[in-house]
């Protein structure tokens, strides 16, 4: 498993707002304080609206904040929110995706990976960062 750059944008976009959650932030600010390209910013900010990780609000006062206490919100919820499922293979998170798992010997090594990466993600709340 690799983070992409967009998932990586999107905990420092998190850490940002979460280090001040009541208040409204604009996009370019934050772009420029995390060093994120504004355009790709808005289109990560868009998702993590979707997932309930951000709100925005528009007009002349909007922007956007934390939809959530930073100590409600894990590393993995921002991974989900960007890239979907955490998987090292294709095969732990479908067994649709590949005719082998039942008889393959290395898929229990896949599941093992992926539930011990998933259980550290889980457990890093944005809260303790600040």
């Amino acid at each position: 498993m690799k983070i992409t750059r967009a998932t990586d944008y999107a905990i420092r976009c998190v850490y940002c707002l979460a280090q001040q959650p009541e208040k409204l932030r604009m996009v370019e600010g934050v772009a420029q304080e995390m060093e994120i390209p504004p355009s790709f910013l808005a289109k990560i900010v868009q998702k993590l609206v979707g997932a309930g990780i951000v709100e925005s609000r528009r007009g002349v006062k909007g922007g956007f904040r934390l939809a959530r206490s930073p100590g409600e919100i894990t590393i993995h919820d921002v991974v989900v929110a960007i890239d979907g499922p955490v998987a090292m293979n294709v095969c732990t998170v479908s067994k649709d995706q590949c005719s082998r798992s039942d008889q393959c010997p290395v898929h229990p090594v896949w599941v093992a990976i992926r539930r011990d990466v998933e259980e550290i993600l889980k457990s890093r709340k944005f809260s303790e960062f600040l």
